[in-house]
């Protein structure tokens, strides 16, 4: 009985993993492999590949990620994460798929800078999900682990290191449009990909002093429905003693807090952090 939640768990990832793979099979095959653009993937190496060597992306795409997780396996061992050498297969599978279905496809948009703009929206919402549930698209990021335990690079700044090289090594199979366009896809996509990672989530760390403190307070706890942490803050010059009211909080509720704080008091203290993630675990 306690075993069927586990398992009943485990299907719908691989099915939300399965769905995944196949927007970003898709995103490949419709954008970026029209555009021949290398952005930041081993799908990206395997199109610079294909200008040299007739072979399908597929199947390239492929054998690269078989050599990728075959060096996964021998630096990290049996621990090598599943989810990650699944989505690898999928990619494959997809796209070889695709590529029976609509053998001379070209190009959705007819424009290269499109595709790759097209690419880089849908291929982020897809990576965001995989993240979430510890996977990743393809060998790219068992590049960047296998940097970070050997070279001590930070895993998102070798992933950064890896793409751009794919991204130059355009250059030795297309023009310098494509290359540029490989380039500059490649650091967008780093920065919409964080929007999405991060972006869902984000909240406010709000930290306000004020005279109205016990107002402030129940303006917090009943009308904002948030709760708050009180420190007691000491001046550093005067040694005055004072309360500080702490929150976390999300657009809306910050909006409410910043304008109720002015109208309050506009001479109070206001510190505002962005924070990505917050996770606890219940009070009983």
């Amino acid at each position: 009985m306690g075993g069927r939640p586990g398992a009943g768990a485990r299907l719908r990832e691989l099915a939300i993993l399965t769905g995944a793979m196949a927007v970003i099979s898709a995103a490949v095959f419709f954008f970026l492999v029209p555009s021949r653009a290398a952005v930041s993937s081993i799908a990206g190496a395997a199109i610079i590949i294909n200008g040299v060597v007739n072979l399908p992306v597929s199947l390239i795409t492929l054998i690269l990620n078989g050599a990728l997780i075959a060096l996964g396996l021998a630096v990290f061992g049996g621990g090598f994460a599943f989810n990650t050498i699944y989505t690898c297969a999928l990619l494959s599978a997809f796209m070889a798929a695709l590529e029976r279905l609509f053998p001379d496809f070209s190009s959705l948009t007819g424009s290269p800078e499109l595709d790759v703009i097209c690419y880089v929206l849908v291929v982020s919402w897809a990576l965001a999900i995989l993240f979430r549930h510890n996977a990743a698209s393809g060998g790219l990021d068992i590049i960047a682990q296998v940097m970070n335990r050997y070279l001590h690079i930070e895993v998102g700044r070798a992933l950064s290191i890896a793409g751009i090289c794919i991204a130059l090594c355009s250059a030795f199979v297309y023009d310098g449009r494509t290359v540029a366009l490989s380039v500059l896809g490649t650091y967008f996509n780093g920065i919409v990909l964080d929007r999405f990672i991060f972006g869902q989530n984000l909240k406010r760390r709000v930290s306000v002093i004020t005279k109205r403190f016990d107002e402030l307070r129940g303006f917090i706890l009943d009308e904002l429905h948030c709760g708050a942490t009180i420190y007691r803050a000491e001046g550093a010059y005067t040694h005055e003693r004072f309360p500080e009211l702490v929150m976390i909080v999300d657009k809306g509720q910050y909006q409410r807090l910043m304008t109720y704080v002015h109208r309050l008091d506009p001479e109070a203290f206001v510190a505002v952090y962005t924070v990505s993630e917050v996770s606890r675990k219940p009070w009983r």
